[in-house]
């Protein structure tokens, strides 16, 4: 079901019967008694804050407001439905009205509504092979031994007495430093106030966005310079410098054997000339570009474009293995500030950092070595 359209008319009474798109039209109910019962305040970001939740994940636990098996509605939204404040329809709440309606549920709807903003820019996530939360601001990566034969790392009948192949992990001589992100929205209170939830979170979603733009470029300088620990994406070059053909696609996509050339990244400018060799312009590649804006799979690998990657640059990886993301601190707004109606000064922030989980899954091929 559409939940906007639900929030749009919230109920009247704690009873709801909210209809599905199904085809028989069945009917789901959803129960606000407990929802109404609760009192959201600064102690509830605190009592979050310190068992390393967000407010949604807080309300959801057993001894808030659980979301039954199947409810349309998860607990952050049946406190908006109960408390009447109304996203989308022809009057959707105003700034203004969250505030005397519920004001402590103001920055965690910011918080929901910036993260929908981040997977708004998917592309991030589909380069990255893990995703670890850990505690402190350093983090030590482990490093794969890759440096064997073949023969060292596979499988293979043995002989008695013989050595047991083996895959060799250490962790690295140096640490990452997890660093703080932080921006700040300013726009006052005095120029929100009458902007609509639906204006308002137009806004929050393009927070959201750049956020995971700029995220990006972190990434793509580790996978081509390394984390500090001698571990930058070896370069290959193609065949003539300042020209890229099919045939130097073909070789770099065998130079990253035994990995997976899955993902291209690189810049607008590199994706209008892979996009124009020939041998990619066959007629089913260009009416699903026409018609759906897919880019076209070059050697069966997704092309991503990032403007952070050089022009004369092409990253070539095996997602499943090159980088993992490392948080300290997920998203996270100054409540109190927002509480206060004092947006202008609440810091949006988050502690990210990447890290090399095995060099040879990425490489990167230079057209322009001198």
């Amino acid at each position: 079901m559409d939940i906007d359209a639900f929030l749009a008319n919230p109920p009247n009474s704690f009873q709801a019967v909210v209809p599905t798109n199904a085809p028989a039209q069945r009917k789901h109910s959803v129960d606000l008694t407990q929802a109404a019962e609760l009192d959201i305040t600064r102690e509830s970001y605190l009592e979050a804050q310190a068992r390393n939740l967000t407010l949604s994940e807080l309300l959801e636990s057993d001894e808030y407001d659980p979301s039954p098996f199947g409810s349309p509605l998860d607990a952050f939204e049946r406190q908006l439905a109960v408390r009447g404040i109304r996203l989308g329809d022809t009057y959707p709440t105003t700034v203004e009205l969250f505030y005397r309606g519920a004001p402590a549920l103001l920055p965690e709807f910011m918080r929901r509504e910036i993260a929908r903003g981040m997977t708004m820019r998917p592309e991030l996530n589909t380069l990255i092979a893990s995703t670890s939360t850990v505690a402190g601001s350093r983090y030590t990566p482990f490093a794969v031994d890759t440096s064997g034969s073949d023969t060292d790392l596979s499988l293979r009948p043995l002989a008695e007495g013989a050595d047991v192949p083996a895959v060799l992990v250490h962790e690295q001589l140096n640490t990452i430093n997890v660093p703080d992100y932080g921006l700040v929205l300013k726009a006052s209170y005095k120029s929100l106030r009458h902007r609509t939830t639906d204006q308002f979170r137009v806004l929050l979603w393009y927070i959201g966005y750049r956020l995971q733009t700029d995220k990006m470029g972190l990434l793509i300088d580790v996978i081509q310079n390394g984390d500090g620990n001698d571990n930058a994406a070896e370069v290959i070059n193609t065949d003539a410098s300042g020209t890229l053909d099919y045939d130097d696609l073909v070789k770099f996509w065998a130079e990253l054997h035994p990995y997976e050339m899955n993902t291209l990244v690189c810049s607008k400018a590199t994706c209008r000339t892979i996009l124009n060799l020939s041998e990619f312009k066959d007629p089913l590649a260009g009416f699903r570009f026409q018609s759906t804006g897919e880019l076209v799979s070059p050697l069966g690998a997704r092309l991503v474009r990032c403007d952070e990657v050089a022009d004369d640059l092409i990253i070539g990886m095996d997602r499943r293995f090159a980088v993992e993301e490392v948080v300290t601190q997920p998203l996270t707004i100054e409540y109190d500030k927002v509480i206060e109606q004092r947006i202008e000064e609440a810091v949006i922030s988050e502690s990210v950092a990447y890290a090399k989980v095995i060099g040879g899954a990425a490489k990167v091929l230079d057209s322009s070595w001198t």
